[in-house]
């Protein structure tokens, strides 16, 4: 499978194809001996390609956590946060209170 498949394969949305698209054309530039490179173009496919699989990732991991509401009471106390945000940032640590004050802080 060549490196084209390979992206295609993987990318979900449009946006990620199109970052995959321009990638792989620099790609064929460089195998042709061209040294050309558009700095800008390939820092806007990269971070398009980061952007969305971090996205993606993150929602996929925080569906399916089931956090303790003294938990979310604790991260509401102890960080002031609203209840919202102290229950997302505990689904996003996996409901472990002390990873997610944690990891808030040291943000």
């Amino acid at each position: 499978m060549s490196a084209e498949d390979e992206s295609q394969a993987v990318a979900k949305s449009a946006e990620d194809r199109k970052a995959a698209s321009a990638l792989a054309s620099l790609d064929a530039d460089e195998s042709a001996g061209s040294h050309n490179v558009d700095h800008d173009a390939v820092s806007k496919a990269m971070k398009a390609l980061g952007k969305g699989s971090a996205t993606k990732s993150a929602a996929a991991s925080t569906k399916n956590v089931k956090v303790d509401p003294a938990d979310v009471a604790l991260v509401v106390d102890e960080l002031e946060l609203p209840k919202a945000k102290a229950t997302e940032l505990l689904k996003s640590h996996e409901g472990d209170a002390v990873k997610a004050m944690r990891a808030y802080i040291s943000a």
